[in-house]
């Protein structure tokens, strides 16, 4: 998950994956520029978060709850 600690919907998702026991790894996007420029990258020059890229390959930008639920649900 690409995000940054101010970041609303990023301490959501945040939430959902720790009730729901996924793992995940937490990126801060404003730590680390490689990521903030992946981010963009991926968002058309955005700085979107949550940015959450899957192992799968499938990428969520600023997912809701029911958003994640139904990636998982599949």
């Amino acid at each position: 998950m690409y995000a940054t600690t101010w970041c609303g919907d990023c301490r959501m998702a945040k939430r959902w994956f720790d009730s729901h026991d996924i793992p995940y790894e937490y990126i801060n996007i404003e730590e680390d520029d490689n990521a903030a420029a992946f981010v963009m990258k991926v968002n058309g020059g955005m700085r979107t978060v949550p940015t959450i890229i899957f192992p799968d390959g499938d990428v969520l930008v600023e997912p809701s709850a029911r958003d994640l639920a139904n990636k998982f649900s599949r």
